[in-house]
């Protein structure tokens, strides 16, 4: 093997070395145990996280989008 593969291979190995050990400190090793300050409110309804998970980035990106188009629109009639 060459010098370079060789370099390639220790980056590879380091880089998942790496990513493993913090995928592994950021597992959530207690996250059943609740601290002295948590204060969770009520949970959401079916309609509500479809609402917010759904619905309301749908409804952004195509006002957003919208937007966009007609601002190309204006654009494109000037360079005629």
């Amino acid at each position: 093997m060459s010098n370079k593969v060789k370099m390639n291979a220790v980056r590879a190995g380091a880089v998942v070395a790496a990513t493993t050990a913090m995928v592994l400190m950021s597992s959530p090793a207690f996250g059943l145990t609740p601290d002295d300050g948590d204060d969770p409110g009520p949970g959401l309804s079916v309609a509500a996280t479809l609402g917010l998970y759904v619905v309301t980035p749908i409804v952004l990106f195509l006002v957003i989008a919208g937007l966009v188009m007609v601002g190309g629109k204006k654009t494109d009639q000037k360079s005629d």
